[in-house]
């Protein structure tokens, strides 16, 4: 990342039945509970630039179509103290104006609330990178948010 932003901090996840999914400009991080004691052994986890595939103990988790297109070679997962699955997936269009409003084309669709709030903070994030100095602790976006936010390209520095 170009600046010490924490992902974790004001984290709007989108809930589903096999866990969450959430994300910043970068990143698209998706976590799956599993049984306690699951094995990697018992997982299957197919990740491509525009699909992702997710089996445990032979039970499809999900599969389908991203909503975006990811760097496959950067996807990664894991399995964390044998009950959850993180699935971290690299975006290849990085702007504040890229969030996506689902997980999958069609499927874990963030409601309207989660879908606003996500866009907020993906702003905020904008705003803290191009801002490097400034401090966005106690940062709240409203206005002209959507899209990643205004455009100040064309002002003269």
């Amino acid at each position: 990342m170009s600046v010490h932003f924490e992902e974790r901090s004001g984290v709007i996840p989108c809930k589903t039945a096999w866990g969450s999914w959430y994300q910043t400009m970068e990143e698209v991080f998706i976590e799956v509970n599993v049984p306690p004691g699951t094995s990697s052994k018992e997982i299957r986890c197919k990740l491509g630039s525009r699909e992702v595939e997710l089996s445990v103990k032979g039970q499809e988790i999900f599969k389908g179509k991203l909503f975006g297109t990811t760097v496959g070679d950067e996807a990664t997962w894991t399995l964390e103290d044998k009950q959850l699955i993180r699935i971290v997936l690299m975006k290849t269009n990085r702007e504040a104006g890229n969030c996506w409003a689902s997980l999958l084309e069609g499927q874990y669709a963030a409601d309207p609330w989660v879908q606003d709030q996500m866009q907020r903070k993906l702003t905020l994030e904008r705003f803290q990178r191009e801002n490097p100095g400034f401090d966005f602790s106690g940062a709240e976006i409203s206005g002209n948010f959507q899209g990643g936010g205004p455009d100040f390209s064309n002002l003269e520095k």
